[in-house]
């Protein structure tokens, strides 16, 4: 943060994305940053990082995420493990029994099941892998807040222009320390960022900052990426609101270690007691167990808000003992406490001028019980972090920005209608029999809950056609309504849509490239392929050769490298000058022939293992689907639905959702993709800047 200059004037500086909020989301797009090499700075109001209690749950896709990023491992290897939901409903007696054991996570969806973990330690893997990649030129800078921002609309379609200017001013450390609600409790409490506190503190700690003559600077932004909470200041700041309702529940949280005889307390729970309401338990690390409680003592005033001044974790434990009840529950230790009011809520728009954009709990808001609150803010800055920054370096083109309001609003519109019945699910008195139509019907329960893992895994996402996705169908149909960029390449009917899906049936056009297992040609370490699609900005090529050993096949690979290593396609005009070949776009190979029957420099040309003066040739890039010794046989062409022989060609891009299916002869059609969403050109960005080589 810059000291206001002494002779009064306010100190100006350029940046090319401006991130306001250091949660998992502002965090999610400043490691982009990081791993693209775009100069970004993140403030945040706040003078520290969560240390206890928020977010807790992390589901198969945030896990595939942090492993594309280079940190799925700690995160694996800390947490919790989820591996079974029970369910807990009151007998014919009204006593709350066992009725029901599913796995949490549905089995062969990923390699990753759902886990457990706090925030806070989330928060530390990604600002350690932000050092790592940015070599520490991306900081959080702590106790910022911003207390003005303009577009210049005159600007805006200038790709080398700064049209956001955001003034930012420096709190005091007592300013930027959030207030506990409960002072006399000794547990650090959470009621600040619930939704249960209606009133907005920045304008006050603006006054008070301005009083004491704090520190302030303008700053000027290619982009501004608001990732500041429920009560967004950025959003405010754009005029836009949240639509939705609130309802009449009001449920606490507690993450206690537990004294306890009920016999599932390290299973994740479901517990639906006859009349006093219901309960969640999930298990946390370090022996924590997280209570997600029903509050019926408390509910909303004329207002439509509930009186959290009457919440205390006295209140908040007595409901849950008597839902639980006849198991005794206590504790010694209370980690942390919130209490919030279940409601869902989306903004309008995520995006002005898509220069500004918004992620996370700033256009989103809904219960916190089906695990989705930071998975799915986490995913939306995942889905605009390449894209803001490939466009900021004039490696895309800035068309394909409009893609983030279709993509994720149509998954924030998705995740509402979720929760809207799940929460009501949960929060609804059991019905004690057929005929108590006010009652909620446990089968219907279970149902919902077994539906819904599908959503919560985060794999169902399926994206609509744009420059990015080329699927046949309405792109307004199938995003959010919106309209969004898309080219020729993408213009595409529906039986030519099928066609190429038929290509590749397990590889769904607009979904996440599934996993399984293949071996590395030359030295035959199994990989799980998913594992291959780091998250470092890059579109992928992957080739599946089919047959190799085949001569007509052979001669199929032979003309899509030739056509592949011209001079005058996307690949050349996309690289930088004096850049890797692999720099913007990187091919990987699949085949199908018998590993110790092949040679990589035998049979493969040489654009599929690039050679380099420096290295010599990569060995690192072809791939076969055969058996390992130790791993045995991922069968990757029968589960990828590929035809062994032909094979086909897939492209993913920088966030591993496919954007186009092709045979190897549809090379023209690859061609025109990459005409739709990259800038092809020679080895300068539009600002002049040599781009960065990885």
């Amino acid at each position: 943060m810059a000291e206001t200059a002494a002779n009064g004037h306010i100190p100006e500086s350029n940046i090319d994305v401006l991130i306001i909020g250091a949660g998992p989301s502002g965090l999610m797009a400043a490691a982009w940053m990081a791993h693209c090499g775009v100069k970004a700075r993140v403030v945040d109001k706040r003078n520290t990082k969560v240390f206890c209690g928020q977010a807790d749950g992390l589901q198969c896709r945030s896990l595939e995420i942090f492993d594309s990023l280079g940190f799925g491992d700690r995160a694996w290897k800390e947490a919790n493990h989820m591996l079974e939901i029970c369910m807990w409903n009151p007998g014919s007696d009204g006593v709350i029994c066992r009725s029901d054991r599913i796995p949490d996570t549905i089995v062969g969806l990923s390699r990753f099941q759902q886990i457990v973990l706090q925030q806070g330690r989330i928060e530390r893997f990604f600002l350690d892998n932000i050092k790592k990649y940015s070599k520490d030129t991306i900081k959080v800078e702590r106790g910022v807040l911003p207390e003005s921002l303009e577009i210049d609309v005159s600007k805006v379609e200038d790709d080398s222009a700064y049209p956001v200017t955001v003034k930012l001013r420096q709190l005091s450390e007592e300013e930027a320390t959030p207030k506990q609600q409960i002072t006399a409790s000794k547990v650090n409490d959470g009621i600040f960022r619930s939704n249960l506190i209606v009133e907005d503190d920045e304008d006050d700690l603006i006054k008070k900052s301005q009083s004491r003559g704090g520190s302030s600077e303008i700053v000027h932004a290619k982009y501004v990426i608001g990732c500041d909470g429920a009560r967004s200041w950025t959003r405010r700041a754009l005029g836009f609101d949240l639509d939705g309702e609130a309802t009449d529940f009001i449920w606490g949280v507690m993450d206690i270690i537990p004294i306890t005889d009920f016999p599932d307390i390290r299973m994740r729970c479901a517990i639906h007691s006859a009349e006093n309401g219901s309960l969640m338990v999930i298990p946390r690390e370090n022996k924590l167990v997280r209570l997600y409680i029903q509050l019926k003592e408390v509910t909303p005033d004329a207002s439509g808000r509930a009186d959290r001044t009457k919440i205390a974790p006295e209140l908040i434990f007595r409901s849950a003992q008597k839902i639980i009840a006849p198991y005794n529950l206590d504790y010694q230790y209370c980690d942390w406490w919130t209490a919030y009011q279940i409601g869902q809520r989306v903004a309008p728009k995520f995006e002005a001028h898509e220069r500004v954009f918004l992620a996370g709990d700033a256009v989103h808001t809904h219960s916190p019980k089906a695990g989705q609150g930071m998975n799915v803010s986490m995913q939306d800055c995942f889905n605009l972090g390449w894209k803001v920054g490939l466009v900021a370096k004039g490696v895309a083109k800035r068309s394909i920005l409009s893609s983030y309001q279709s993509e994720r609003r149509r998954v924030a519109q998705d995740l509402i209608d979720f929760d809207h019945r799940f929460s009501r699910l949960f929060s609804g008195r059991p019905a004690k029999d057929v005929m108590d139509a006010e009652g909620v019907s446990m089968e219907e329960f279970k149902d919902a809950f077994e539906k819904g893992n599908m959503f919560a895994s985060g794999l169902s996402v399926n994206y609509g056609p744009s420059t990015l996705i080329v699927k046949s169908g309405d792109a307004a149909e199938q995003g959010d309504g919106s309209k969004v960029a898309q080219s020729k390449a993408t213009q595409i009917t529906a039986d030519a849509f099928a066609k190429r899906q038929g290509l590749a049936t397990g590889i769904p056009i607009g979904m996440r490239f599934n996993s399984f297992k293949v071996l590395n040609q030359s030295d035959a370490r199994p990989w799980h392929f998913q594992e291959r699609l780091k998250a470092d900005g890059r579109f992928r090529i992957i080739l599946f050769a089919g047959n190799v050993l085949d001569a007509a096949q052979k001669a199929r690979v032979d003309k899509f490298c030739e056509a592949l290593d011209a001079p005058t396609n996307f690949l050349r005009a996309a690289t930088p000058g004096g850049a890797p070949i692999d720099s913007v776009i990187e091919v990987l190979t699949i085949h199908s022939s018998k590993r110790t029957d092949t040679e990589l420099l035998r049979d493969f040309p040489e654009i599929l293992h690039p050679f380099s003066e420096q290295h010599g040739w990569d060995y690192n890039k072809v791939f076969v689907d055969d058996v390992s010794y130790h791993e045995g046989f991922g069968d990757a062409y029968v589960n990828y639905g590929v035809d062994k022989e032909r094979g086909c060609v897939v492209i993913a891009r920088p966030d591993q959702y496919v954007g186009w299916i092709g045979e190897l002869e549809d090379f023209e059609e690859m061609q025109q993709y990459f005409e739709g969403c990259l800038v092809l050109r020679g080895t300068q960005a539009t600002n002049g800047q040599t781009l960065a080589v990885r």
